[in-house]
């Protein structure tokens, strides 16, 4: 179960993402992996196959590099690469751990909005300018991509198709440029209307509530299953010899 209070959902995934992160032996890893798939389907809000799509891309990147570049075991060997063995087990490795990593923090830290999960970096005792910077990317960074999408429909409509050619390079730098541009404008308005409204370089939050005993619970269930698989894995040379 996860706790519903902000500030033991960020423990408690932090302690989680740290255990996944020093796993060493692969089939933990694949274990951590299958049961925070199984976990995220089983969530409401499902799993997030957008966000999916581009780590399992990075993921597919690792499978094709890594076992040329690792020393190890000859695999395969297509003159002049080589193939490793220890560097396919080190690409399925990183692949789980970051998998895992990345559907347990979607898992624990869904449906926090931006505002509330400011509030309880706060209330961690974060920096109040990191807590405000983090507030304001995360509330702007959907008004910046839909600007973006502004400016390439306009491209399209004036017949810009992309291509592999000096004249796309030219057309995207521009686009890039542009958007840099408007951001800034933009943050300048924001800034100025921030200042109008009594903005002193920190956020007016709501004060946090006292912690439930049921959240702790939780929250440290979590911990202590991600203390369990890194003790398993630090024993694994021992139960497997």
């Amino acid at each position: 179960m996860i706790p519903g209070d902000a500030r033991l959902r960020i423990l408690a995934a932090a302690a989680a993402v740290l255990g996944l992160s020093q796993l060493t032996v692969l089939p933990l890893a694949a274990l951590a992996c299958a049961v925070a798939v199984m976990t995220a389907a089983l969530s409401p809000a499902g799993l997030p196959w957008r966000r999916l799509v581009h780590l399992e891309a990075f993921v597919v990147m690792l499978l094709g590099t890594l076992p040329l570049t690792v020393p190890g075991t000859p695999l395969v060997t297509l003159e002049p690469l080589t193939a490793s063995a220890e560097g396919l087990a080190m690409a399925a490795l990183l692949g789980c751990k970051i998998t895992a990593a990345v559907l347990t923090l979607s898992v624990v830290l869904a449906g926090l909005d931006p505002v509330r999960l400011g509030g309880a970096l706060a209330a961690l005792r974060v920096p109040g300018r990191l807590v405000a910077l983090f507030v304001a990317t995360a509330r702007y960074s959907d008004l910046i991509g839909a600007e973006a999408a502004r400016l390439q429909a306009a491209m399209r409509t004036r017949g810009f198709r992309p291509r592999t050619d000096r004249h796309t390079l030219r057309s995207y730098g521009n686009l890039m440029g542009m958007l840099l541009v408007r951001a800034l404008d933009r943050a300048d308005r924001v800034e100025d209307a921030m200042r109008a409204r009594g903005f002193a370089g920190h956020l007016p939050l709501r004060e946090a509530p006292p912690l439930a005993r049921r959240d702790i619970a939780r929250a440290a269930g979590i911990a202590c299953g991600a203390a369990l698989l890194l003790l398993g894995d630090r024993a694994w040379p021992i139960l497997s010899s």
